[in-house]
């Protein structure tokens, strides 16, 4: 028995010694922030008052801690005490070009006085324009992105994916009348919380409130070909997934795991969906997240850092999914208005441009390499280390909420995924600094859970 326990003590300290020895030339960490510079606490008696009035007249959907966020600027938030806090969550993978960016702040005022809302009764200017763009620009993206034809406009990642459920079930009836109809997703997979996008979210906290969901939704284990393979079949009009998910923990999918799923979809003559609403529009890197494997959606959602923040989403199809959808198959009252299309015009001619998604994978490699430097300091605390681009995971071997805390009181913003996961998302225009200024808040709130776990 002995013999056995320092075999695996030599095992993993093995492990430990080359995880080290990995990182060392790729990173020396900056010094933990081990001060609490930002108490919980030491909440202003008027925030305090202001937060008591907010909940009592809205309904309490989230847990909040007592912080008002009153400005932002760049990667930095400010509370109403007038405290700085870097934010790596970007408003949760939204705000790419950072908060109150100059170049958003001068369209949103330049349309605003020129028109806001029309309704989709009338064509407007911007909306057509950022389709156009939307399309053309994907299909110089890649090689393997001609596939891109038309765009529905939406005011939202869920909106968005409901929609391209809908395509799907009409393309189930346009091929094969009603009996094909089903929807295949994926464990730990998110789609949002409509009736719709709720029912090709597996996971139970979210679904069971809410049961019985939207018949004809199944669910099975990412990265497993074998039982994909299995739940695609004739009656299966669609399968969404996500290229890297994101709240379900930070999980890439492997190439051969898409290439399996658009060669059975192709077989049973299914839509593949790829949800790329927070993988999506640069944060790994490239314009959109399957890009990295070469296979090709038939429809593509996104909305998150669309337009920076101003609510917007959409769905970019195949045209042999455009040709069946006609007028009053789908619609909405907002989608696409003049403002919103506007600041996504503006929003996605940056993140788009060459230089901008090199400039993220150059990021995201140094912020990367410090974090598995971090794993290599406090390897009983950090399990693994993900991720592409800016849409990093740092898996832990507990529950990391209170990591949020801990890092929040020493002025850093987190915030955590499915499998025990701490989502790092900063806004794609942060600067190396700024990174490692992050990573050395997270180093000390680790110091502090590894104390008290």
């Amino acid at each position: 028995m002995n013999t056995i326990l320092r075999s695996t003590r030599m095992t993993r300290n093995f492990a430990q010694t080359a995880l080290k020895a990995n990182v060392r030339f790729a990173s020396s960490l900056p010094k933990a922030v081990t001060e609490i510079t930002h108490p919980d606490n030491k909440v202003s008696a008027a925030a305090l008052e202001t937060v008591e009035r907010f909940n009592q007249y809205t309904m309490s959907t989230y847990g909040r801690p007592n912080l008002i966020v009153s400005r932002g600027k760049g990667c930095y938030v400010y509370d109403t005490d007038d405290r700085a806090y870097l934010d790596f969550t970007a408003g949760i993978a939204v705000v790419a070009l950072g908060h109150s960016d100059d170049g958003v702040a001068k369209v949103l005022q330049e349309q605003a006085q020129k028109l806001v809302h029309t309704s989709n009764l009338y064509y407007n200017e911007t909306a057509g324009q950022l389709a156009e763009m939307l399309v053309t620009t994907t299909r110089a993206s890649s090689s393997s992105s001609d596939w891109a034809s038309k765009v529905f406009l939406a005011n939202s990642g869920t909106e968005a994916n409901e929609a391209a459920l809908k395509f799907a079930r009409k393309w189930g009836k346009h091929v094969k009348g009603d009996d094909k109809h089903k929807i295949v997703s994926f464990v730990h997979g998110f789609h949002g919380r409509s009736m719709g996008a709720l029912s090709a979210t597996y996971n139970p906290k979210y679904q069971k409130p809410f049961a019985p969901l939207v018949p004809g939704f199944s669910s099975v284990p990412y990265n497993d070909i074998d039982a994909a393979l299995a739940a695609i079949k004739d009656d299966t009009c669609g399968v969404i997934v996500e290229p890297v998910q994101g709240e379900g923990g930070v999980h890439p999918a492997k190439a051969e795991f898409l290439e399996a799923l658009r060669k059975r979809c192709d077989e049973v003559n299914a839509l593949l969906i790829f949800d790329e609403i927070q993988c999506g529009l640069g944060r790994t890197g490239k314009l959109w997240g399957h890009q990295h494997s070469g296979v090709s959606p038939d429809l593509l959602t996104m909305a998150k850092p669309l337009a920076n923040g101003v609510p917007i989403g959409a769905v970019l199809t195949a045209s042999k999914v455009s040709e069946i959808i006609k007028p009053g198959d789908h619609g909405t009252t907002f989608g696409g208005n003049p403002l919103a299309a506007a600041v996504a015009v503006h929003v996605f001619d940056r993140l788009s441009k060459p230089e901008f998604l090199a400039s993220v994978v150059e990021k995201g490699k140094a912020l990367k390499a410090d974090l598995q430097a971090l794993q290599a300091e406090m390897p009983d605390v950090i399990k693994d280390v993900r991720g592409e681009g800016l849409l990093l995971g740092v898996e832990l071997h507990a529950d990391p909420a209170p990591v949020v805390k801990m890092a929040r009181e020493r002025g850093l913003l987190l915030v955590t995924a499915g499998c025990n996961t701490i989502r790092v998302i900063p806004p794609l225009i942060i600067s190396r600094d700024e990174a490692r200024e992050g990573v050395a808040r997270l180093a000390g709130a680790l110091q502090e859970f590894s104390k008290s776990a």
